[in-house]
């Protein structure tokens, strides 16, 4: 972050109620250094873990584990699926977050759609999803949704107006639920032209457009009394005027 975009997240924090959300297990999020990280709610490992104040909130756990058991094939089917003999050399290796999710670090250039495109129907068929992001390939079940998450979050903290920002395919059901939302002019919604009517893009890219994201959201949290911001720069953030 640059200093300016630094300062902007600390006076939104002071000012709202901040919770990240981010894709990042628990352990990877604690050492990300960001203002507010351990106050109130955060969302780790794309929605399968709510924190609160820092400590993850069982009966969250509770529900994500029963509904991804009930509806979504066993973690270690997919694991071997995707990591086992049969695993393309573009495969690179592979890790599992948490007992919820696999990711893998993959050789880009050598990954074929077709196998992206198969992989995909495997997965559909029993309950995941897959999300390709610079490289790394990661393998979720359908229920473990950020968007979920967030749906908890604001059951919680009820808000008038919800401000989203994103720029990942696993991002994409929090623009889509929010009121408006902005993305950065880089990432993998923008290699695809995600659009949305309520959806801006930056003028900036890379680093610069942080700066951009935190003063769109400002903006729509000084119009609102209750508003709820959330943003995707490798983390997310909501928020709620006092």
């Amino acid at each position: 972050m640059t200093r300016t975009a630094w300062n902007a997240l600390e006076c939104l924090a002071r000012h709202a109620i901040f919770v990240p959300v981010t894709t990042r297990t628990v352990l990877q999020f604690r050492r990300v250094n960001i203002p507010g990280r351990d106050q109130g709610y955060a969302v780790t490992t794309n929605g399968a873990v709510l924190l609160q104040d820092g400590v993850p909130d069982p009966a969250w756990t509770e529900l994500i584990q029963s509904t991804v058991h009930s509806n979504c094939a066993p973690l270690q089917e997919v694991h071997d699926h995707v990591l086992g003999p049969g695993s393309p050399p573009a495969i690179l290796r592979g890790r599992v977050a948490e007992d919820v999710f696999v990711y893998c670090m993959v050789n880009r250039e050598e990954l074929s759609a077709h196998y992206l495109e198969d992989l995909s129907g495997w997965c559909q068929e029993r309950g995941w999803t897959i999300s390709l992001q610079g490289r790394k390939l990661y393998l979720i079940p359908s229920p473990v949704t950020k968007e979920a998450a967030l749906a908890e979050v604001r059951r919680r903290q009820p808000v008038d107006m919800l401000v989203a920002a994103g720029d990942s395919k696993l991002d994409a059901g929090i623009l889509e639920v929010a009121d408006v939302a902005i993305r950065p002019a880089h990432g993998e919604l923008d290699r695809t032209a995600f659009h949305l009517p309520h959806l801006r893009v930056t003028s900036a890219s890379g680093i610069m457009a942080g700066e951009e994201i935190l003063r769109f959201a400002a903006s729509h949290v000084s119009r609102s009394s209750e508003s709820l911001m959330i943003g995707e720069h490798g983390t997310h953030t909501c928020s709620r005027q006092p």
